[in-house]
C-alpha cells in the first residue's frame, strides 16, 4: 500500500467516525484545583476526573513525590532488571498490608494490570467468564488469554452459574472476572454471589478494584471490604491513579500468585518500573486513606446529594437499586450520541466539565454524561451543574 492510500484510508475511518458522532477530539486540560480546570483555557467546574478524595493535590502526597522527584526522575529499567527501587518495594509492602494479604507486585498502569494478570492467570485448558460490562482492560485480558471467552450478565447469575455447570469438566480451571464498581454507571457487582457461585465449582473470582479503593469499606479497602468477601477474593487487581491519585497499578494476593505474576506476566517485566517519586507519593496516599476517613464520608455524603439532585431536576439517572447511592459516578442517560456530544459542549460553555460517554465505550442507543464526585465538591457546584444540566437539555431536545 503506498504511502497516498494509506493516508486515503485513514481520512476515510476518521471521517466514518465523524459521521457516527464518535470522533474523539484532543484537549488540553489544566488542574487548577481538585474541583476546577481549565479545558483548552476556559475555567470550568470539573465532573470528569477520578480523583474521588482529593489526593492528587494533598500537601503530604505532594512533599513525598516532590522529595524524592528532586533526586530521581526515572526508573531506569524495568523492574525485573534494576528498576524496583527502594520506593516501589516499599509501596509494594504497605499494598500487601492495606489489603490484608501475602504480597502484591506492581505494574505500569491499571490496563497493564488487568492484562497482564489475566492472560498469565488463564491457562489453554481454561475458561474465563467476563462480564459483559467490565473495562475494556479485564475484557482485553479476557480475550487474550489462551482460555475459552465467554461472557456473562451480572444481572442473571442463575444463568451464570448454569453455563459453567455445564462446561466446568471440560476444562482445568474456570475464571470469573468482574469489575468491583462498573465504570460507566458507578454500579457495584455482586461480589457475594460470584464467589458463592465460584466456590460451587472450584473456580476462581479475579476483581478489579480500580473505583473501589479508597471508596468503599469502612477502611477504604473498596467493595471486597464493603461486602465482607475479602478472604474469598484470590486475585485482587487495583490502580493507583483514582483515589490513590498517582500512576500505576498493583496486584494483591498470596506470595505464589505475586511471585508467579513476576515471572511471567508481560506488561510487567517488560515495561519500565514505576518512577520512584509516583511510588513514594502512593504510598503517602495509603496512608492518608487510612488516617483520613472524613476524606470518604465527605464523598459519600455529596455522591448522595448529586444523585438526588439530579433526579429531582427530572434527569434520568442509570443505577441499581442493589447499590448504594453514595457510588460517586453518575450516568446521566441521554440516548442519542450527537445529543450527547451537544450537551456535553454547552455544559463546558456553561463552566461545567461533563464527559460525554458514547459508543463504543457504552452499547449504542445508551450515550451518557458521566459525572464524577470528589470529595471537595460543594453542595453549590454539584446544585448548579444539575440546575444547568436541566436547562442545556430542555433547549437542546
Amino acid at each position: 500500500m503506498s504511502s497516498e492510500s494509506f493516508n486515503e484510508r485513514i481520512h476515510a475511518a476518521l471521517a466514518r467516525l465523524t459521521l457516527a458522532h464518535h470522533r474523539r477530539v484532543r484537549r488540553c486540560v489544566e488542574s487548577i484545583s481538585t474541583t476546577e480546570c481549565l479545558v483548552d483555557g476556559h475555567r470550568c467546574v470539573s465532573f470528569a476526573t477520578n480523583d474521588y478524595l482529593g489526593l492528587t493535590r494533598h500537601p503530604r502526597v505532594l512533599a513525598a513525590f516532590t522529595q524524592t522527584a528532586a533526586i530521581q526522575a526515572g526508573a531506569g529499567a524495568s523492574a525485573l532488571i534494576a528498576g524496583r527501587s527502594k520506593q516501589n518495594a516499599g509501596l509494594e509492602k504497605a499494598l500487601a498490608e492495606f489489603e490484608g494479604t501475602e504480597s502484591a507486585i506492581l505494574f505500569p498502569s491499571g490496563y497493564a494490570a488487568n492484562t497482564g494478570a489475566i492472560t498469565t492467570l488463564v491457562g489453554l485448558n481454561d475458561a474465563v467468564f467476563c462480564d459483559h460490562d467490565n473495562h475494556a482492560s479485564l475484557i482485553d485480558g479476557c480475550r487474550h488469554s489462551a482460555g475459552k471467552f465467554f461472557v456473562y450478565d451480572r444481572r442473571d447469575l442463575e444463568r451464570l452459574s448454569d453455563s459453567i455447570a455445564k462446561r466446568r469438566k471440560d476444562f482445568e480451571h474456570t475464571f470469573i472476572v468482574t469489575d468491583s464498581v462498573f465504570s460507566m454507571d458507578g454500579t457495584l457487582a455482586p461480589l457475594p454471589q460470584l464467589c458463592d457461585i465460584a466456590e460451587s465449582f472450584d473456580s476462581t473470582v479475579i476483581v478489579d478494584e480500580a473505583h473501589g479503593t479508597g471508596v468503599f469499606g469502612v477502611q477504604g479497602k473498596g467493595v471486597c471490604e464493603l461486602q465482607h468477601v475479602q478472604h474469598r477474593i484470590a486475585v485482587k487487581i487495583g490502580t493507583l491513579s483514582k483515589a490513590i491519585g498517582g500512576l500505576g497499578g498493583f496486584v494483591a494476593g498470596s506470595e505464589a500468585l505475586c511471585e508467579w505474576l513476576w515471572n511471567n506476566a508481560r506488561s510487567q517485566f517488560f515495561s519500565t518500573a514505576l518512577p520512584p517519586a509516583v511510588t513514594a507519593a502512593a504510598a503517602e496516599s495509603l496512608r492518608v486513606i487510612i488516617e483520613e476517613p472524613e476524606r470518604r464520608d465527605k464523598l459519600a455524603t455529596a455522591a448522595v446529594f448529586a444523585r438526588q439532585t439530579l433526579q429531582e431536576c427530572g434527569l434520568t439517572v442509570l443505577f441499581d437499586q442493589a447499590s448504594p447511592e453514595s457510588s460517586p459516578i453518575i450516568a446521566i442517560l441521554i440516548g442519542d450520541d450527537d445529543l450527547a456530544v451537544r450537551v456535553s459542549q454547552r455544559m463546558l460553555e456553561c463552566g461545567f466539565f461533563f464527559p460525554a460517554v458514547r459508543p463504543p465505550t457504552v452499547a449504542s442507543g445508551t450515550a451518557r454524561l458521566r459525572m464524577s464526585v470528589c470529595c471537595d465538591h460543594t453542595f453549590e457546584m454539584i446544585r448548579g451543574a444539575a440546575y444547568q444540566l436541566r436547562d442545556v437539555l430542555r433547549s437542546e431536545r
